[in-house]
């Protein structure tokens, strides 16, 4: 099965509604990534970076008190434990051990989300484990293992077909299948890698388009010009690139502007 093909019941985004997901909270210390307020009035979902690739316990703190203030619901953004790589550098991580790493994380920002007022929605992968868990069977189990360690049956926010959605199917772990509206894609649905040319879009129009196109019709063209059915009940747009905000708000316009309800998926 193409990864970009629906499975487990999993619907396409379509003039109904989609929910408009960011990862915010990625700083260290005093010096912040994100411009995580103004983001904040974009989305409807805040991936807040968990302290293993970004973010620290003040970040974590603050960035869930604004999510909670503005309604926007909160999802932890679980990674690798590599703060020098931003998370985006493979790592070979016993699964036991993973599982481990992503129940801390989930432990950490739920007290902070509980603090706030309101609790965790979700979880998403980060980086080199967000794409490794598209194909790797061992390390999707381990995350999966690593949420229902913390007792929670919480959404798994990916791509469509991964195996982290078989995996957390096969639990009875809801599923939320996401697209990138800055990200280039390959023909069977998966994501260009960051180190090949054209792996992100750095055009405003295009990526405008693009969105418009996955929500409203099911599908993107691929880097190699095909057509590629893509599933996006969340819509993911990054916020530590050059742009971000005016991106993003152009982004909620246009998708406004074609008769999409911007709503979160839970």
């Amino acid at each position: 099965m193409a990864y970009g093909t629906l499975s487990n019941g999993s619907r396409p985004g379509t003039s109904q509604g989609v929910d408009l997901n960011a990862d915010l909270g990625e700083g260290l210390g005093g010096r912040q990534l994100t411009d995580d307020e103004a983001l904040l009035t974009m989305v409807t979902s805040a991936n807040i970076a968990c302290g293993f690739h970004a973010g620290d316990p003040s970040t974590m703190r603050r960035v869930c008190a604004l999510a909670a203030a503005r309604g926007v619901r909160i999802g932890a953004q679980v990674s690798y434990h590599d703060l020098v790589g931003f998370g985006r550098r493979p790592m070979e991580v016993p699964p036991r051990e993973l599982a481990d790493e992503v129940a801390y994380q989930i432990g950490a920002l739920r007290v902070f989300a509980q603090a706030a007022g309101t609790e965790l929605a979700y979880v998403k992968p980060h980086g080199a484990l967000y794409n490794r868990i598209v194909w790797d069977e061992s390390q999707a189990d381990a995350v999966v293992d690593g949420i229902l360690l913390t007792g929670a049956d919480l959404p798994v926010l990916g791509l469509p077909g991964s195996a982290v959605h078989r995996a957390a199917a096969a639990a009875r772990l809801p599923i939320v299948t996401e697209a990138f509206a800055d990200r280039a894609y390959r023909p069977d649905g998966t994501l260009v890698p960051r180190t090949e040319p054209g792996a992100v879009i750095s055009d405003p129009e295009q990526v405008i388009k693009r969105s418009v196109m996955m929500v409203t019709e099911g599908s993107v063209f691929a880097a190699t010009g095909q057509r590629v059915p893509v599933a996006a009940e969340s819509l993911c747009l990054h916020g530590d690139t050059p742009g971000a905000v005016e991106l993003a708000a152009r982004v909620r316009e246009a998708l406004i502007g074609a008769g999409v309800d911007i709503r979160p998926f839970v």
